[in-house]
């Protein structure tokens, strides 16, 4: 049995009176690319920098790739991390940073690292502080790469590029993926980009886990339910309600199957990735979906 790239057991996070993560329970397999998705101050950045042992848990517990984050050198060098800001040095050169890389990690692969720079048409003798923001998130990517980690982690990466740079950035990534034969957790606000290159979801909301799974479950599994008013007050066991909206004549659920067999009830229509996400944020803030009442008689 492959060991989980991420576990986690009631994981908690406080920074004085303020929790920013609460109970999290996770177990992510190896060799997924993991969509991290929820508002400003859901918890996402806190849970990466925990997963990268940036910082340690206030309780519960963190494994990555089977061992306590940053237990040692070797822990630290299977695992690639690139912070919201793509952080370069702006005063050195590409070249510069691919050679501090392979004097900083002793399983830095330093043809590949040339190699991608040449692709992507990076100037090694191009300072940094030059770069648009597009190549500055390329060589960062590059950078964590070329270490040859088993986990890459990114922190919003895409949040402040323009499409063309997101798109490029992402196709990269996606390549590293195929070529390297790794895990990425990716944590992000756009949930098209999510759905684009992720198999794995994390929706975290108010410091907590909404849900948590492979994507073709999740969206084969959740569903909108319509019908007459007062047909859909009782539920079968294992249908788990998400949302309901109301009006005088008809209900609307959202609901998630987790008995393991197809959902047999009438008028039940599988829903796509946003809509799902949406109504666990929307629930999670006690606030009624937008998809629910766009079904509105």
């Amino acid at each position: 049995m492959n060991t989980p790239v991420l576990s986690t057991d009631t994981l908690t996070k406080r920074y004085g009176r303020h929790t920013a993560l609460t109970e999290a329970t996770l177990d992510i397999p190896a060799g997924r690319i993991v969509g991290l998705v929820g508002p400003n101050g859901a918890g996402k950045s806190t849970l990466l920098a925990l997963a990268a042992g940036l910082i340690r848990p206030t309780s519960g517990h963190i494994h990555v790739l089977g061992r306590t984050p940053a237990a040692d050198a070797h822990q630290l060098a299977d695992v690639g991390f690139v912070a919201q800001d793509t952080p370069v040095y702006a005063t050195l050169t590409v070249a510069d940073h691919l050679t501090m890389g392979k004097r900083l990690n002793p399983t830095w692969d330093d043809t590949f690292a040339r190699t991608r720079i040449q692709q992507i048409g990076l100037d090694p003798t191009k300072k940094a502080g030059r770069l648009s923001g597009g190549q500055k998130a390329q060589l960062a990517l590059t950078i964590a790469a070329a270490k040859r980690p088993k986990l890459l982690i990114f922190d919003e990466p895409v949040a402040a590029l323009d499409p063309l740079a997101r798109r490029a950035f992402l196709q990269n990534l996606m390549e590293f993926v195929a070529e390297l034969d790794i895990s990425v957790i990716l944590s992000s606000h756009l949930i098209g980009d999510v759905e684009r290159v992720c198999d794995h979801l994390i929706v975290l909301a108010e410091s907590r886990v909404q849900v948590a799974g492979e994507i073709d479950d999740l969206t084969a599994n959740h569903h909108r339910l319509i019908g007459p008013r007062g047909t859909l007050d009782t539920l079968p066991d294992g249908i788990d309600l998400i949302a309901a909206d109301h009006t005088d004549r008809q209900t609307t659920l959202i609901v998630h199957n987790t008995t393991g067999h197809p959902l047999d009830l009438p008028g039940a229509d599988t829903i796509g990735l946003e809509d799902m996400v949406l109504t666990y944020l929307h629930r999670a803030e006690g606030l009624t979906a937008p998809t629910l009442q766009e079904t509105r008689a």
